[in-house]
């Protein structure tokens, strides 16, 4: 198994900064990618940014050039700096990371973010 805890959210103003950790433990060796997705209040989850152990990302468009994906392999952890904050990122921010022998998802618990105008 393996277990995920984000950590970072809170209430910022349009046009700020927050940076999002998540930490893994457990049997990590069976991860590869690790990413972020989100879910607003009446809206499906979506991907928000995605990193491979080998440090390949992919982002959403509509995170793209604001926010960034980072990954510390020796502490099993994942960042999200997001910058220049909209009042539609507001979500409920959730750490993914993949099983690589079956593509099982693992997930954490989730960390609100809102963005006030």
């Amino acid at each position: 198994q393996v277990q995920l805890v984000e950590s970072g959210g809170g209430l910022v103003q349009a046009g700020g900064s927050l940076r999002l950790s998540c930490a893994a433990s457990g049997r990590t060796f069976v991860i590869n990618v690790m990413g972020w997705y989100r879910q607003a209040p009446g809206k499906q989850r979506e991907l928000v940014a995605t990193i491979t152990a080998g440090g390949t990302t992919n982002y959403a468009d509509a995170v793209k050039g604001r926010y960034t994906i980072s990954r510390d392999n020796a502490r099993n952890t994942v960042y999200l700096q997001m910058n220049s904050l909209k009042p539609e990122d507001t979500a409920v921010y959730y750490c993914n990371a993949v099983r690589t022998l079956d593509r099982y998802d693992y997930w954490g618990q989730g960390t609100q973010v809102t963005v006030s105008s």
